[in-house]
């Protein structure tokens, strides 16, 4: 009962600090998995679960903030949410599923470090991308999502921010809809494959409920600590090495 807490507390802080920027956390929560030496059957569904229980939240407040775009959104949702709902229901070889975790985890600490470079970027340069090319992004990071657990919005956000198509505001917004619509269709193709979920997660969802609306509050209103980012990138990083290293 203590590590089930304990672990749940890890979840809310995750939850927190992924929230202020539209992401739910499920690299984050791969991550304190990764280090438990959960097994992949338990992580995949677990991330899921808890990214549509935060998204939900944080898709609430960017969007009431007047933060969302429903023109941005929809390409990226048509294609990426059956593809997740394809990934969801494949299982991969575990020492393959490792190495694919483990890559998403890298890929968000060098995301958390340009986010945290761009924070004095100037949004008056955004342009919006083509349909074609909106389609094609999707579906592969929404097949990716499915597959490894991981929501999509720590993909798509890079793109967005790097490619410009979106301010870092509007991006975090449109992160916290893609996350939860992909989470979703992943979770659904998991269960429909066989698979289950935990039975800690009543627990873990109602601390990372908590944790993603006070993140959602701060994040929809001004810029969390960069500092913060910084030291979770670290924590990532760690993690990331140690599924597809180790």
């Amino acid at each position: 009962m203590n590590e089930m807490i304990l672990i749940g507390l890890c979840f809310f802080s995750i939850a927190v600090l992924y929230s202020t920027v539209g992401h739910a956390g499920a690299s984050g929560y791969l991550a304190t998995m990764a280090l438990l030496a959960f097994s992949p059957d338990v992580m995949k569904p677990t991330a899921l679960a808890l990214n549509i229980v935060v998204a939900l939240v944080t898709s609430y407040r960017f969007y009431t903030a007047g933060l969302f775009s429903w023109r941005l959104f929809r390409p990226f949702a048509v294609t990426s949410v059956p593809l997740a709902y394809l990934g969801g229901g494949l299982t991969v070889n575990s020492d393959i599923y490792r190495l694919l975790v483990g890559s998403a985890l890298l890929f968000s600490a060098v995301y958390l470090i340009i986010r945290y470079r761009a924070l004095g970027s100037n949004d008056t340069e955004i342009r919006l991308p083509g349909i074609p090319i909106s389609l094609i992004v999707g579906g592969v990071i929404g097949f990716v999502s499915g597959l490894t657990g991981v929501g999509g919005g720590i993909f798509l956000s890079p793109v967005l921010v790097i490619a410009r198509w979106a301010g870092l505001r509007q991006t975090s917004a449109l992160a916290a809809f893609f996350i939860l619509v992909n989470s979703i269709s992943g979770l659904v193709g998991h269960l429909q494959k066989g698979g289950t979920v935990p039975e800690n997660l009543p627990v873990w969802g109602i601390l990372v409920l908590a944790g993603g609306f006070i993140g959602a509050s701060l994040g929809a209103t001004k810029i969390n600590n960069p500092v913060l980012r910084v030291l979770l990138s670290i924590i990532l990083a760690f993690a990331g090495i140690k599924m597809a290293v180790i």
